[in-house]
């Protein structure tokens, strides 16, 4: 039985997005059976557990993910994020436990073309361009997109006739991608998107997933870029050591870790005596000091922070702002307990 309490934690899920009503088959079915079809969670685990040997890789999974919800998988490597998803996709038996795409055998949706998938492993046959390589997983799916507008959607139609050979790192993301799309899925995997794209490419990335997830689609995505978690996905589920120990919106997931932060330039060099005087005010429980400026952790922001400009007149620049999803990373999945606020009650699963 795991004893630490952090491992514990779970965080109300996100509420239902009103501006994702289900996918696009659903919504061209009329009345009560359209209602009782987005019902359906479009991934439901449930015990799911994967043993190598005297690795526990997933420890007793249990989650649902609604239709229309964009979630992100968080964790540190090795924390079970793309063996979860292997699971969900039936690329993988579980030791136990089950895993369920819309209600039913995940193969049934994969083949009815509902799954796509863009995976780490997911190779491309090198010597196709990547329209011919778009155009031969169409041809095995009964209601695909166009070639075209699978090569708009993922921003590859510059790079349509080259060879997935010559494609950069950031080049063969963006084909993956188009590739996961073009069955016209209504649920989406992607594990670790970004990988080997620079910030512009990533922006792009971001801009065409907007766009396929407005129609009620479901994603969801595995990442290390905390700030894409925080940006694009609705609710967050962290796991860690193969068991989620946090889900809910990245709202309460940062809130998970207390206390504000509060950075700080003085009009002079921090020394002891600036140090001391900091250490004193009212709600501080951390300062981290660098030439003339200070990044303060403070239980009671107010406090602090009227304390700080009543006694130093050379304050400037201040700013005032939440704990990070960095912080609520390193508190969930390091060994923070610590500095993890309990959940209350209601927000207890």
């Amino acid at each position: 039985m795991n004893t630490n309490p952090v491992n514990e934690t779970r965080l109300r899920t996100a509420p239902p997005v009103a501006a994702r009503s289900g996918s696009t088959r659903a919504s061209a079915v009329s009345g009560s059976t359209a209602e009782a079809a987005s019902e359906v969670p479009a991934l439901r685990l449930s015990g799911l557990t994967r043993r190598f040997g005297s690795l526990t890789a997933v420890d007793g999974v249990d989650l649902s993910i609604r239709q229309g919800e964009v979630v992100a998988l968080l964790g540190p490597n090795g924390a079970g994020k793309s063996t979860t998803i292997d699971l969900a996709l039936g690329l993988s038996t579980p030791t136990s436990g089950t895993a369920e795409l819309f209600g039913g055998d995940p193969r049934d949706a994969i083949t009815g073309g509902r799954v796509g998938a863009m995976l780490q492993g997911g190779a491309l046959l090198p010597t196709l361009t990547v329209a011919q390589s778009v155009a031969l997983v169409a041809s095995v799916h009964k209601h695909p997109l166009s070639v075209a507008e699978a090569l708009e959607r993922a921003r590859c139609t510059e790079i349509a006739k080259q060879k997935v050979a010559k494609l950069s790192g950031g080049q063969k993301q963006r084909a993956r991608f188009a590739v996961a799309v073009v069955s016209n899925p209504d649920l989406l995997f992607l594990d670790e998107p970004t990988a080997a794209m620079d910030v512009e490419a990533r922006r792009i990335f971001w801009q065409s997933m907007r766009d396929f997830t407005s129609a009620g689609r479901t994603v969801v995505f595995a990442t290390h870029y905390l700030d894409e978690a925080d940006e694009y996905a609705d609710r967050i589920v962290m796991l860690s050591g193969g068991r989620v120990v946090a889900d809910g919106t990245p709202r309460e997931v940062k809130a998970v870790v207390s206390g504000r932060r509060i950075r700080v330039t003085f009009g002079r060099d921090w020394d002891a005596a600036l140090a001391a005087s900091i250490d004193a005010l009212p709600g501080v429980r951390s300062v981290d000091a660098r030439g003339n400026q200070a990044l303060i952790v403070t239980d009671d922001s107010d406090a602090t922070l009227r304390g700080l400009l009543a006694e130093h007149e050379d304050a400037h620049d201040v700013e005032v702002t939440s704990q990070s999803m960095d912080d609520a990373f390193l508190a969930l999945t390091a060994g923070g307990a610590g500095t993890a606020a309990a959940p209350t009650e209601g927000a207890r699963k």
